[in-house]
């Protein structure tokens, strides 16, 4: 049996008394809020992000690799001795870093890449969910023999959802009720990739949930609610997120239930049989329609950003024990445990963005507000952010940071995120002011 399929044998528990190697492969807000939970660790001793950012330099090293392929970060893990290799962004993982992980004796939090093609390939993740029996839109595939304006009449009676079936980034799904944008997003996506999926359309209320599994187990984190569009009330275009709060409101124990018992429980069934069982977390893109029935509109393969920057400051128990469990198929989840606080973060981003951000611009009161903060209470997640020549932190992105908050309510972790956020500045930045509205409403 190759190490792949068995990724438990020869591996060993990290002793708290030696203290633990943790590599973080990625660079933005995700990653940041990534190292600051593992920092929180008694078990780590040493964290290293790749290639990291402002942030992620305060409590871990960075690094920028010569040989930055998968091979080459292996290759680094390795040379230093990682007990844990932590993947942020999915690319990586379909790309097979955790089968090579796997392969050089590493534990490694994230799927192989046979199951990270739950992202990388929407038609893939429609078939596993059918092969487990998961709710989700119906939808039809289209290819270069397809009709195309036949596929358009039979859901022309809402919106059109358009997905291509490849990683695009978080541009590569299209909502519209313009039926000449429908039909060129379609052709062009067949052009491009060689086919498309055209989805029924999901009414009700979004929100997002993370499921930490392994070949044995799993544990569900707290629901939250990301914030897609680029301005105040919902509008705009839709951007890789602009905010985002936790626990959602929307996500009630009746549909948490729901949720659990069509969802969660199917698909570790199916994934957990798999011959290298999914290790790692399935973030599931929930539609939650009038009837409070719970539809998947999306899997992703690692934690979402911005909704990781709220979600992992609530686990209060350790998160590196929960994340090397899941590496290890030894995740307890009696072991672990949640803050009764709320979470909420705001994006400042770019002027321009989401379509042509302007970066290089240098981020006033950023440096002392990364000096004075305090996690868990008010603190910068740090995405697009490097340091120039002159000590300045400059702005390197299209989503530069979040300001991120808990307290004992979602109202007062609205008020100190935007506090901390007021404080800051960059020139064009935007923001929207209305993050957490929906859970407000409701409190």
């Amino acid at each position: 049996m190759s190490a792949a399929k068995n990724l438990c044998v020869g591996f060993q528990p990290v002793r708290t008394m030696d203290g633990a190697t943790v590599v973080v492969v990625g660079s933005g807000g995700r990653e940041h809020a990534l190292c600051l939970a593992l920092s929180q660790s008694a078990q780590v001793a040493t964290i290293h992000c790749l290639p990291g950012n402002a942030g992620t330099s305060l409590v871990a090293t960075n690094h920028q690799l010569e040989d930055a392929s998968t091979s080459g970060v292996v290759a680094y893990c390795t040379s230093i001795g990682a007990s844990l290799v932590v993947v942020g962004p999915e690319a990586p993982l379909c790309d097979g870093l955790a089968d090579m992980c796997a392969d050089a004796g590493m534990p490694c939090f994230g799927p192989v890449a046979a199951l990270a093609h739950l992202e990388g390939s929407k038609l893939h993740a429609k078939k596993a969910m059918e092969e487990a029996g998961v709710p989700t839109a119906n939808y039809i595939e289209l290819n270069g023999e397809s009709d195309v304006e036949a596929a358009l009449d039979r859901y022309g009676s809402n919106p059109w959802v358009i997905k291509r079936d490849v990683l695009a980034g978080g541009k590569g799904v299209v909502v519209t009720s313009d039926r000449g944008e429908a039909r060129r997003f379609i052709l062009a996506s067949i052009e491009t990739d060689g086919l498309v999926l055209l989805e029924a359309f999901l009414p009700g209320e979004e929100a997002s949930m993370l499921v930490v599994m392994d070949g044995v187990s799993f544990v569900t984190l707290p629901a939250s609610q990301d914030h897609k569009r680029a301005f105040d009330g919902d509008l705009g275009p839709n951007t890789g997120g602009m905010g985002a709060y936790c626990p959602a409101p929307v996500v009630t124990s009746s549909v948490y239930n729901k949720v659990l018992d069509r969802i969660v429980k199917p698909m570790h069934e199916h994934l957990s049989t798999k011959s290298t069982p999914y290790r790692g977390v399935l973030f599931i893109g929930l539609m939650i329609d009038e009837h409070d029935d719970p539809y998947v509109v999306e899997f992703n393969v690692r934690f979402g950003d911005p909704e990781c920057q709220v979600t992992l400051p609530l686990v209060s128990s350790d998160v590196f024990d929960m994340l090397y469990g899941a590496a290890t198929d030894t995740l307890d989840p009696s072991m672990v445990a949640f803050d009764s606080s709320s979470a909420l973060t705001v994006v400042l981003a770019s002027e321009g963005y989401p379509a042509r951000p302007i970066k290089g611009r240098t981020i006033e009161g950023l440096q002392e507000a990364l000096t004075q903060q305090s996690y868990r209470h008010t603190w910068v997640n740090v995405a697009g952010v490097i340091e120039g020549d002159s000590g300045a932190l400059i702005s390197s992105g299209g989503r530069v940071l979040s300001c991120t908050a808990m307290g004992p309510s979602l109202k007062d972790a609205q008020a100190s995120a935007y506090k901390l956020l007021n404080g800051l500045e960059l020139e064009g930045s935007h923001f929207r002011t209305d993050i957490g509205f929906r859970g407000i409403s409701g409190e």
